[in-house]
């Protein structure tokens, strides 16, 4: 049996890292996801890029150099956009309520944002971007999107971020109810590790 390729995940999330490795369990990729702790600590990336896919390179970009430039590196940027705030929050989904913002404010100050906002115009959409960079210096990014609705209050206790209140497709649960498993089937984040995936597959021959 072929050891698992290590590929070192450029963030301090835990819950991102397990998350990650459930999607690559599942996908039967042999593939070992290490957090940045493991090389040392997240490199401090200043994510002014505007972009998902620019904030997502700088951070695959720091953690690369760090590791040397010879190791698999993976880096997400990932955000929920919402239609009736111009695509807010977005790239700053992560801060949205300020620097140091922790989940609960974040959420707290978008339910406040969107408070009066009727259902028919809560819309929003998960974008994820998933950059790789190889050993050889090559870089790579892949793309997935849900779109869903959003709730007036919370429901559910699974999940982090913005998944108490985010209902996708045509589902009466949110993020947070339906579970992890249901969760890594039809994320934003599941649906970039599936393109991943298709090419990881295709590169493995």
């Amino acid at each position: 049996m072929t050891d698992p390729t290590d590929l070192y995940f450029a963030t301090g999330n835990a819950h991102k890292v397990a998350e990650m490795q459930a999607l690559a369990d599942d996908s039967k990729l042999a593939l070992r996801l290490r957090s940045a702790k493991e090389a040392g600590g997240m490199p401090a990336v200043v994510e002014d890029t505007g972009t998902f896919v620019g904030n997502a390179r700088k951070k695959a970009r720091a953690l690369h150099e760090r590791l040397g430039g010879t190791a698999w590196v993976l880096a997400d940027d990932s955000g929920l956009c919402v239609d009736a705030l111009g695509g807010e929050p977005g790239v700053e989904s992560a801060h949205y309520a300020g620097p140091g913002a922790t989940s609960a404010a974040n959420l707290a100050k978008l339910l406040a944002k969107l408070q009066g906002v009727p259902p028919a115009r809560r819309a929003a959409h998960f974008i994820c971007v998933l950059f790789v960079i190889e050993p050889s210096g090559q870089e790579h990014d892949f793309i997935g999107r849900c779109d869903g609705r959003l709730l007036e209050c919370e429901r559910g206790h699974g999940g982090f971020g913005y998944d108490p209140i985010f209902v996708p497709g045509q589902n009466h649960l949110t993020f947070s109810e339906l579970g992890g498993a249901v969760k890594n089937g039809i994320s934003h984040r599941a649906l970039a590790w599936a393109d991943f995936a298709r090419w990881w597959r295709r590169r493995s021959g």
